[in-house]
């Protein structure tokens, strides 16, 4: 009920919660919670005291290595790899892309990112160097005029080519999670196409999947993905862990590559599309399988 009730609290997940009325934090008609499956029935007096939340220090530039695929006076594409998150959380304030673009920058701009991966997730960012460009860029975005394609593998054979028009909202049991809503929810829509296919071990079928951003939702390829049956390969979240039983994981993250951007230059009006090769351990994933007879 609590967590139902301060779902407009910053920061009040669940497990928050369970963690302030294990601190003695919550009490109930003047007694002090120590079960989260207390009930309330109506007339009772409950309280929490939410302890001040810390500002967030400003990020802090780092050398780290950078893998810039363009750049020019108003923008610029980079590859992030797996595993690096974009930008500065409560669990991860340092070693995110923007620490090294912040660096990169040396106090003559401000980068600002356009577009973010998760962190598992590889591929290109888009980042804008001054707030009038990042706020055209944003413009563009949502007229559909910047492409943003990626690359996943996932298990089964999906058709040829399709769209997934499914409405996503955040899940209400875990802040973290994004689900399909069969009412309300964010529209959100995924264009597909099946590239290739494969067998691993006797059973398993594998395919690689391009997939083109019309919305741009939190986790969207995952979801659509998972919800039609075909979940990307490493995605322990909204799919198996990415292995076959009794073996190794094929892939220790999500096998999904933002591979592709493209969109009319903000200020020249150039054409800019750039591609990011395909990093070693999806190329290993799609050469450990054999076309399917």
């Amino acid at each position: 009920m609590l967590f139902r009730h301060l779902t407009h609290v910053r920061g009040a997940s669940r497990n928050r919660i369970q963690r302030l009325i294990a601190e003695g934090a919550v009490v109930l008609n003047g007694q002090t919670v120590t079960r989260a499956s207390l009930r309330v029935t109506a007339g009772d007096s409950l309280s929490i005291q939410l302890p001040e939340r810390r500002p967030r220090s400003k990020p802090q530039p780092e050398a780290l290595p950078l893998d810039i695929l363009h750049e020019d006076d108003e923008l610029l594409v980079v590859n992030k790899p797996a595993g690096q998150v974009s930008h500065p959380a409560f669990k991860n304030a340092s070693g995110t892309l923007l620490n090294a673009l912040l660096a990169h920058a040396s106090g003559r701009w401000t980068p600002a990112l356009v577009s973010r991966l998760d962190k598992g997730t590889s591929g290109l960012v888009l980042v804008a160097k001054r707030a009038d460009v990042h706020a055209s860029l944003q413009r563009l975005s949502q007229r559909n005029g910047v492409e943003k394609d990626y690359l996943a593998v996932v298990r089964g054979k999906p058709p040829a080519r399709g769209t997934i028009d499914l409405a996503l909202d955040r899940d209400p049991w875990d802040a973290r999670r994004v689900t399909v809503r069969d009412r309300g929810g964010v529209p959100s829509v995924t264009k597909f196409e099946r590239l290739s296919t494969a067998l691993v071990g006797p059973r398993d079928v594998y395919s690689l999947v391009r997939c083109r951003l019309v919305t741009g939702r939190t986790h969207q390829i995952r979801v659509h993905l998972s919800s039609k049956g075909w979940p990307i390969v490493g995605d322990t979240v909204y799919g198996r862990a990415g292995e076959l039983p009794g073996t190794r994981p094929l892939i220790g993250r999500q096998a999904l590559h933002a591979w592709r951007i493209a969109l009319v230059h903000p200020t020249t009006g150039a054409w800019l599309e750039v591609f990011a090769p395909i990093p070693a351990d999806i190329h290993s994933l799609l050469q450990s399988t054999r076309p399917r007879s």
